[in-house]
């Protein structure tokens, strides 16, 4: 498919400025009402970062074509959407995890990861299986987020945890890529949780503050227990 074939079919609604630097995206259908976001630049020589695929419409790429050179991030299959529209649009190089990169067949500049991989300083990845075998998060330090797909959703203002359904790849892998995770952060981060679904639970907000309490307070052995869905 050539870029001229690549064209959005809709309009849409441009993305809205959550933070100083920080943008999301509307739901998007094609991944379930799930949410990205774009991250600016954090240093004049750094790369934009687009996390996960929002909607492939005219606003979304009008936007996205007005940013500096960027690079786009997947957070798990959810997020994939039209990833390959984008890319033949866009010309950004994918980062994915090595596990789901067979998703993407024709795909290119994909770079996967195994276990961390680090964009620019501050900004890394960390694989978390568990929703998906292939599911990562990104923390981003400068800003004090952390961009975690459906790893944590929003459960109400200002609270969030992991949400089995139907679709969700492994429970104990998932609770042990919690456990890594609170020990891969670094002290007092993030601040922020960024997630990739199920913002309507936060009533307006985008996201969840006080993210590092809330992630040493999740009892692992009560959610251990929990009954399959």
């Amino acid at each position: 498919m050539s870029r001229l074939q690549a064209q959005p079919t809709a309009a849409g609604r441009p993305p809205r400025q959550v933070q100083e630097g920080l943008w999301l995206f509307a739901p998007n259908r094609d991944t379930q009402g799930g949410s990205s976001w774009w991250l600016e630049p954090s240093a004049a020589d750094g790369s934009g970062v687009l996390i996960d695929c929002p909607a492939f419409n005219d606003a979304n790429l009008a936007f996205l074509q007005q940013q500096p050179a960027g690079r786009i991030v997947l957070t798990g299959r959810e997020g994939h959407g039209r990833l390959r529209r984008f890319q033949e649009a866009l010309g950004w190089p994918v980062h994915v995890q090595e596990q789901e990169a067979y998703l993407l067949p024709g795909a290119q500049q994909l770079i996967g990861f195994a276990e961390q991989a680090e964009l620019e300083p501050g900004l890394r990845l960390l694989w978390t299986p568990g929703p998906s075998p292939g599911t990562a998060v990104l923390l981003a330090e400068q800003a004090g987020i952390l961009f975690c797909g459906r790893l944590l959703s929003p459960l109400a203002p200002g609270q969030a945890g992991p949400l089995r359904t139907r679709r969700s790849f492994h429970w104990g892998r998932w609770l042990r890529s919690l456990e890594q995770l609170r020990a891969w952060l670094p002290p007092e981060q993030p601040q922020w949780l960024a997630s990739g679904a199920g913002l309507g639970a936060l009533r307006g907000e985008a996201l969840v503050p006080s993210a590092r309490a809330l992630l040493d307070q999740l009892d692992l052995v009560a959610l251990a227990a929990q009954q399959p869905v």
